[in-house]
């Protein structure tokens, strides 16, 4: 088995990211080590503190984002960080190359009762016509971003990530402390009857969306013996479609607050239709391609439908 770096190399990655890529995967490391040491290393419970998003804050989240933005900041190649904590983005070094942009631990609602949780982050080139601690930097399209990925933390730490080309998959050997090529190109199927959705939230959506399920459950034949899988962490179901297919959906419904649905373009929809995209399958959002949006907010949310071609445009065609 290749060892990440050897691959990145043999991919053309430029020498400065494959550096900061490493700077990242050092962390996730020590996230990877205080997760599995759950309640013995005191990590587990909340804190008395909401993030930016108005959620209360898991002890494991506040540990991760300041292990993350303490190594980025540190990092001479990078000029800003943000992160799904932080109300504004922070500046890192004037000079620095790349901007990065992370959710901690994303599924940190499941931290408590062991379940899947993992670090999502993604970079793009610094931009020179705004300043270098200004939210602005990160306002640019995902289609931009030269490398995105997430650590899954679980009975093995898997890393899944893109500079580009293809969606490639890495386990953690805890051994010899290095990310190992276990998976050289993943490829969603074209096709798949699993679906993950919080179906608890139908109340809320809007006829069209319920109009879907309600075709996909009981009355159309091609969907017959579909399936639901539903991890409540975004990268964990992500994950899980990567390797096996399926549809991700988390539409807009009718609470105040969710008209844009609950995932943020920056933090989880772009670095995940990255990683979808390269893997041949489709990320969109209202119908259109999720890389193309233009950010609107460092914040900013948008509906997601990915995984899998057949459904998604199933799911798109039944929306119009």
């Amino acid at each position: 088995m290749k060892r990440l770096n050897t691959v990145l190399k043999e991919d053309g990655v430029d020498t400065d990211l494959i550096l900061l890529i490493r700077t990242i995967l050092a962390t996730s490391k020590e996230i990877a080590f205080r997760v599995s040491q759950g309640e013995l290393a005191g990590v587990l419970g909340s804190t008395l503190n909401e993030n930016i998003q108005g959620e209360v804050q898991k002890k494991l989240d506040v540990i991760a984002n300041q292990l993350l933005k303490d190594i980025l900041l540190d990092d001479s190649s990078v000029r800003t960080v943000a992160s799904e904590e932080e109300d504004h983005a922070v500046g890192g070094h004037p000079e620095g190359k790349f901007i990065v942009a992370f959710d901690p631990l994303d599924g940190s609602s499941n931290i408590d009762v062991n379940g899947q949780i993992g670090t999502i982050f993604t970079i793009y080139l610094a931009r020179d016509d705004v300043a270098f601690d200004s939210d602005e930097q990160f306002s640019q399209p995902g289609v931009n971003q030269v490398c995105a990925g997430y650590v899954l933390y679980g009975p093995s730490s898997l890393l899944v990530m893109s500079t580009g080309g293809p969606t490639r998959c890495y386990t953690l050997d805890s051994t010899h402390g290095g990310y190992l090529l276990t998976n050289k190109q993943l490829s969603v199927p074209q096709q798949s009857r699993e679906f993950a959705v919080n179906m608890a939230n139908y109340r809320y959506w809007d006829e069209p969306t319920q109009v879907y399920f309600d075709k996909l459950l009981y009355t159309c034949e091609s969907f017959e013996k579909s399936s639901m899988r539903w991890n409540a962490a975004m990268v964990g179901d992500v994950h899980r479609i990567l390797c096996r297919g399926g549809l991700f959906l988390y539409p807009q419904d009718k609470r105040s607050g969710n008209e844009n649905g609950k995932i943020r373009l920056l933090y989880e929809a772009n670095p995940l239709a990255l990683l979808v995209e390269n893997a041949g399958g489709k990320a969109t959002s209202r119908g259109a391609r999720i890389l193309d949006i233009a950010p609107t907010s460092l914040h900013q949310r948008v509906p997601v439908a990915l995984g899998s071609n057949e459904p998604v445009e199933f799911y798109n065609g039944t929306m119009n």
